[in-house]
């Protein structure tokens, strides 16, 4: 139990800010994950993540296939000082082969900032995750990216957002032009244009401002765009609310900034707008109540495993959203699942894959345990009290391949990565309970690639990628024991296990698991599991 005062403690938790950054692929989220931490003073210089062969690649893109590829395949977890606040930022991939990692990351967060293209608009990977935001009553802050380039016009953007993501969007910012005629921003709040001037990969001095939009200055160097940014300004004033900070934390409103990533432009007002308006640590669910973060006691879930950060300590780390309370470093720390007791003498907090050892931390934080072992998703850690935090989500695979491994005398090698992969949820990993062979399941086909990828560089394993008949996949369970056992008997050639030892039932077709339902009404099948040591009776049938 933590000694600090409780009006000390919090203080220290109304000082945090957790948020993830969400879009589409290609939409300009690394890049502004990159200058987020350079206008924080966290990095000095920005990486690029679409030069494959650049020295240098984006802080949040460590794995090697991310820096081949140019994309995130895995989320990434930074935390920088700005501003008097500790701000916890989570970059996710954005292409939906991963969206599995971008869930659970979502169920660690208190807001959500989310990047337009504004190109392209609202596409459909950035529609799913909006949708599981809205589901959690995430807050979300959204970006328009790309104003450098030709683009769609703002108030056709605008009313996309409202049409397609179903809440009120409410303009903080509006831009003059675009592309080769992009000349700044409009702040709406404080009536003043900052001028845009072509950024780089290092901060550049003080953006130029210019009071007033009807300020004569203004009219002499950019009538033809001012012009036409008055004129849409009008039409908002009429037609858009005003901004309501209750509407935003319900979920109602989202506040819409516009500017370009790659140019430095638009970066320190989404930064500010984390601070101002995003909420602080909010109460966390656990099957025994909520969990409020001013708490005395430390409590925290695990929301995501990483394997091999450190490729020549074959490590992995446990990654930690504190609920409650204090963590001091040293400090024994129960997982409730299995009763065992950890120590935390080399917890860290992360700048990407670089790590820092640290000494405390609070609601809202993200920390990092180094570990063998014995530690699984969904997982809760107190300083001894019974609980569990609910809602870290396990989708049912629709893509299923067999693999092998090469060389016979790699055999050993090629489960310990398996497995490995399947505890951080990279992949899912069924074992059979008849045959030898291992299955991959997957919600994408790049999964598959990137788990031979890594068994390859991270587990010196070379595995050959099979086809597999199963397209269907359900976990099953039942009260009645003896009826679970008769179903096992009658099924054991289409059973398997995962990662998680959850009893799973594996079919060709859809038309066959519907089969197989109907003929075992007393069993209940699951397209979605929570943690293991929870009842699968509260997901989703």
């Amino acid at each position: 139990m933590t000694d600090l005062p409780t009006q000390v403690l919090s203080e220290r938790v109304r000082q945090r800010r957790t948020f993830a950054i969400i879009s589409h692929p290609d939409a300009g989220k690394t890049t502004l994950t990159e200058k987020l931490l350079l206008f924080a003073g966290a990095i000095q210089i920005a990486g690029s993540v679409k030069a494959r062969k650049a020295a240098r690649h984006a802080t949040s893109d460590w794995m090697e296939i991310e820096k081949q590829r140019g994309i995130s395949v895995a989320s990434s977890v930074m935390q920088i000082d700005y501003r008097g606040h500790v701000i916890n930022l989570l970059d996710t991939p954005g292409h939906q082969d991963f969206s599995e990692d971008t869930y659970r990351v979502l169920t660690a967060v208190d807001a959500a900032l989310m990047v337009i293209d504004a190109a392209k608009g609202v596409e459909p990977q950035t529609l799913r995750l909006l949708e599981v935001c809205r589901s959690r009553g995430t807050p979300i802050i959204t970006f328009v990216n790309k104003l450098d380039r030709e683009v769609r016009p703002p108030l056709e953007l605008m009313d996309e957002l409202e049409r397609v993501l179903g809440m009120s969007a409410v303009p903080m910012s509006w831009p003059l032009g675009m592309g080769k005629s992009f000349r700044g921003v409009y702040d709406m709040g404080n009536d003043l244009v900052r001028v845009f001037t072509p950024g780089e990969d290092r901060l550049v001095d003080e953006i130029e401002i210019v009071r007033g939009l009807d300020n004569p200055e203004l009219g002499a160097r950019f009538g033809e765009e001012l012009a036409q940014a008055r004129h849409d300004i009008e039409l908002l004033r009429d037609a858009s609310p005003a901004f309501s900070l209750e509407d935003f934390l319900a979920g109602h409103q989202t506040p819409v900034y516009f500017g370009s990533a790659i140019n430095n432009f638009g970066v320190r007002e989404v930064l500010d707008a984390v601070v101002d308006i995003a909420p602080p640590p909010q109460p966390r669910i656990a099957l025994q109540g909520p969990v409020q973060p001013e708490g005395r006691r430390f409590t925290g879930v695990v929301f995501k495993i990483q394997a091999n950060m450190d490729p020549a300590h074959r490590d992995r780390v446990v990654f930690i959203r504190v609920c409650s309370g204090r963590f001091e470093r040293g400090m024994k720390l129960r997982v409730q699942r299995t009763g065992k007791d950890i120590r935390t003498n080399n917890v860290v907090s992360f700048l990407s894959q670089r790590r820092e050892l640290l000494d405390e931390a609070y609601a809202g934080d993200i920390i990092g345990i180094p570990t063998h072992g014995g530690i699984q998703l969904g997982d809760t850690l107190t300083e001894g009290e019974p609980l569990q935090f609910t809602g870290l989500p396990f989708f049912a695979p629709e893509i299923f391949r067999g693999i092998e491994v090469v060389n016979p005398l790699k055999t050993k090698q090629l489960r310990t990565g398996l497995q490995q992969l399947g505890e951080e949820g990279a992949i899912q990993v069924f074992k059979p309970l008849r045959g030898s062979m291992l299955l991959l399941g997957a919600v994408g086909v790049l999964q598959f690639e990137v788990a031979a990828h890594r068994l390859k560089h991270e587990y010196s394993v070379e595995a050959r990628i099979l086809s597999s008949s199963y397209t269907c996949a359900r976990w099953v369970t039942c009260d009645d024991q003896a009826e679970l056992n008769r179903f096992i008997a009658g099924n054991e050639g289409r059973l398997a296990y995962d990662a998680a030892e959850s009893l799973t039932l594996l079919t060709a077709t859809r038309g066959e698991m519907k089969v197989v339902q109907e003929m075992w009404p007393k069993i209940s099948f699951h397209v979605q599991r929570e943690h293991a040591g929870l009842k699968l009776e509260t997901m989703s049938t």
